[in-house]
């Protein structure tokens, strides 16, 4: 005989159904979130099996975002249950759901955690590994930098937007770029258009390259050419101008601000990266760097959590349904929505990343790039991601460094 648990989790209870493999629902219960609660699962399970020493026991829940990390790690990690055999496992949301519309019932929290227990008496669920402290820690960084990084894309966005108000022909006609350290500064200081165009040439060239920390070849074209932009744009009037300063000056802080974070994370993830045995297998490729590694292996965990590399790929959502019914196979095969958005953006990252570093990569990329007339790059760069699944695997599973392929 079988023992599931299934618990479904919320950010303050724990809703547990205790069933075994003849459909019998030995207890119900809602305990808290805490680790008052867990124990007393812990107890229970404990209880039933010096009762009917069950063969196999096997404890599920949902991945509800951080709340069942806590009660699915200390279950995993527990020297009592791990000498009789207790099996954790975490599933996807979408695959418990699915199953529960398979039945006309109500929605409440406990018959949610009695379905989650049902689902793994069918046998159905996927085999997960707990993660490892280090992997933890290591995710929380790199999932952080992920979010800092969206953030800077939206606030970059919103510069340009408010520019183009200030100043519609500067991205023209500046050979340089709107967000380096010297243009940040100049809209930082809420300088007006007249008064940078009431500047010496100079003087502005100067501040130019000062606040560039002499990187500019030739700091006074540069100012020329600012100058220029100023000449041949729109005109805004006081009032306008004057908000549309201020705006640009609060989104230049704070790019200027998210990129410092940016770097400092990236820090972190390099200190918290080294430590770990994977970490040689990945940089050993050409084009991937710590971050792209680390945000990786953060993910991934223990490689072992995977049979196979398909099933890394389908969880990352690198992975395309097949259609087909008799003799019709269906040339569309839309790839799934579902997967880790953060293992995902990693993997894409590194392989415009690779494919710039290694030949075969290239190669590879320009073949699907030339295979459609429309999304050619963004197709391109996520056929190449799911090669360099393949790639990550073997590197991963057989602790190897990398060697350059010789043929796409």
């Amino acid at each position: 005989m079988k023992l599931f648990v299934g618990i479904d989790v919320s950010s303050k209870n724990l809703d547990v159904c205790f069933l075994d493999s003849e459909d019998t629902r030995l207890k119900e219960e809602t305990l808290s979130n805490d680790l008052h609660g867990a124990n007393q699962i812990k107890e229970t399970i404990l209880t039933y099996n010096g009762q009917f020493h069950y063969e196999k026991i096997i404890v599920g829940m949902e991945s509800t975002s951080v709340y069942s990390f806590h009660p699915s790690t200390l279950l995993d990690n527990d020297k009592d249950l791990q000498r009789i055999g207790v099996e954790v496992v975490v599933q996807n949301p979408k695959a418990i759901h699915r199953f529960k519309g398979l039945f006309e019932e109500d929605k409440t929290d406990r018959i949610d955690a009695f379905r989650i227990a049902d689902f793994l008496r069918f046998g159905r669920y996927n085999k997960t590994v707990i993660k490892e402290e280090k992997y933890v820690a290591l995710q929380r960084l790199t999932r952080s930098r992920y979010q800092v990084i969206q953030q800077l894309t939206e606030c970059k966005q919103h510069f340009l937007e408010n520019l183009y108000y200030k100043c519609n022909t500067l991205s023209n006609d500046v050979d340089t770029s709107i967000f380096g350290a010297a243009m940040m500064e100049l809209f930082a200081d809420s300088l007006s258009l007249d008064d940078v165009a009431n500047m010496e040439l100079e003087e502005l060239a100067l501040f130019l390259q000062g606040k560039g920390k002499g990187r500019f070849r030739d700091p006074e074209k540069l100012a020329k050419n600012i100058k220029k932009a100023i000449r041949d744009s729109y005109r805004l009037g006081k009032v306008v101008q004057h908000s549309v300063d201020m705006v640009l000056a609060t989104y230049a802080r704070l790019v200027q601000t998210l990129k410092k974070q940016i770097k400092e994370l990236d820090k972190g993830i390099e200190a918290l990266f080294e430590i770990l045995p994977e970490a040689q297998c990945l940089i050993s490729v050409p084009g991937i760097g710590p971050v792209y590694a680390a945000g990786i292996i953060a993910e991934i965990g223990q490689i072992e959590r995977f049979e196979t590399q398909a099933q890394l790929a389908k969880y990352a959502g690198l992975y395309w349904k097949r259609s087909q019914s008799g003799d019709f196979e269906s040339e569309r095969t839309p790839r799934v929505k579902t997967g880790n958005q953060y293992l995902r953006y990693y993997l894409v990252e590194a392989a415009n990343s690779v494919k710039r570093n290694e030949p075969v990569y290239h190669e590879f990329y320009l073949k699907k790039y030339k295979e459609v007339p429309k999304y050619k790059h963004k197709r391109a760069l996520v056929m190449t991601a799911r090669k360099l699944v393949r790639l990550v695997d073997v590197l991963l599973r057989n602790h190897q460094l990398y060697t350059s392929e010789r043929s796409v």
